[in-house]
């Protein structure tokens, strides 16, 4: 049996809130979905396991808003993604799509997905989140400056001063 056909869709913008714990998402139909866990640095490129889910979020300058992106995901319906604002791209085997301005997806073959991302170009923080049934992993892309001062801690690269509220856990 084949997979149901399922088209590219345009994101709208949705709310971000990054957190100590992770990243938390507001669809425009008032849901809320949290990516766990603290994201890895990718410098370079990023390269999927195979048959993993691959969700592209670039968040504006503020960080409070952004736009997400499901690359290859062929169990959401249409209309699921236009009412929640979440896009989506569909990629064959060796192609490659420019989901936004300095963020590069494609599928090299073997169900990976190849992410490179600069979020210089891309004008705010750009994060990967890679998941299946078993587990879920979170990647931000930073400028390879050579050196540049970047976050030190986990902590400050996953959210704001605001979100380490006393008592946040």
């Amino acid at each position: 049996m084949s997979a149901p056909h399922r088209n590219d869709i345009a994101p709208a913008s949705v709310s971000v809130a990054l957190r100590e714990e992770g990243v938390e998402v507001e669809y425009l139909d008032d849901r809320v979905t949290f990516y766990h866990g603290v994201p890895q640095v990718v410098e370079d490129t990023l390269t999927t396991s195979p048959g993993k889910e691959t969700h592209v979020l670039v968040t504006d300058p503020s960080e409070t808003e952004g736009v997400l992106l499901y690359v290859n995901d062929l169990k959401t319906h249409d209309d699921i993604l236009e009412q929640t604002g979440v896009g989506r791209v569909i990629l064959g085997e060796g192609e490659e799509e420019e989901l936004f301005p300095g963020v590069t997806a494609r599928r090299p073959g073997g169900q990976r997905t190849e992410i490179e991302a600069d979020p210089e170009v891309a004008g705010g923080r750009v994060f990967a989140f890679v998941e299946d049934d078993w587990g879920e992993e979170s990647y931000e892309f930073v400028a390879d400056d050579g050196g540049a001062e970047e976050p030190t801690t986990d902590a400050d690269r996953a959210g704001d001063d605001d979100a380490h509220a006393d008592g946040a856990q």
